[in-house]
């Protein structure tokens, strides 16, 4: 990563909290910068994410920024904005893509980085993500382009990308992992239990052999079956 200052892009999930912690530690200077698009999940998230940055004393971090961006003029019926026919834990991970997901986040992050003096912006995506916004070309491709549209070159980082979920939560143990949030339809304020993120997040524990302290609504039967590609987008649960 060139220079000190960062934008880390955060969602509140396990990927992007590990890696906001993960870079503090080495002394940058970090914005942490939540983009709220409309998904169901995002109130209950941003509850927890708050409680997880509460957690973490590291004097170049600093407070979280906020950004809007709607989508469900363009999302319309689509489940993460109606929380109807949500993907359980048994779907694929192709079932929870967001289209042009990471297009968006990197658009509206790119803008504020421009008028921010920022350089680089950091994203938490994890080894194997299948998600056609999520390559190395797409990224290096955005990266120059927004940079000439912005006059403002940056930097688009990935430090996971070599990474499984379970090397994540390894590498993060030592952290409140409790109060990062994965679930795509919370109850209250707890994890389902049951939905396609909640079943990974509760595989990715047990294979990584690390204690899953999530207050989850409910806990059914889980299949342990091998590990997840790292389907999350940028803004990683």
């Amino acid at each position: 990563m060139k220079g000190r200052r960062a934008c880390v892009l955060i969602s509140g999930g396990l990927d992007s909290c590990v890696l906001l912690a993960h870079l503090a530690e080495q002394g940058r200077e970090l914005t942490p910068l939540y983009v709220q698009a409309g998904l169901v999940w995002e109130q209950v998230e941003l509850i927890w994410l708050r409680r997880f940055l509460g957690r973490l004393n590291h004097p170049g971090l600093n407070p979280l920024s906020r950004l809007s961006l709607p989508v469900e003029d363009i999302y319309q019926s689509h489940w993460s904005t109606t929380g109807k026919a949500v993907p359980g834990a048994h779907t694929e991970d192709s079932a929870v893509y967001l289209p042009g997901r990471n297009l968006l986040l990197l658009s509206k992050a790119a803008i504020y980085c421009s008028l921010n003096r920022i350089d680089v912006i950091a994203l938490g995506l994890l080894k194997g993500n299948p998600f056609p916004d999520a390559t190395p070309a797409f990224l290096h491709g955005f990266e120059c382009l927004a940079g000439d549209a912005l006059t403002h070159p940056f930097e688009i980082v990935t430090p996971f990308s070599n990474l499984a979920k379970t090397e994540v939560i390894e590498l993060g143990k030592d952290l409140p992992l409790e109060l990062t949030f994965s679930c795509i339809r919370p109850v209250g304020e707890k994890h389902c239990g049951g939905c396609n993120k909640c079943a990974e997040r509760r595989r990715s524990f047990a294979e990584a052999g690390v204690i899953d302290r999530t207050d989850y609504h409910r806990r059914p039967g889980l299949d342990i079956r091998p590990e997840s590609a790292g389907a999350d987008h940028a803004d990683s649960n």
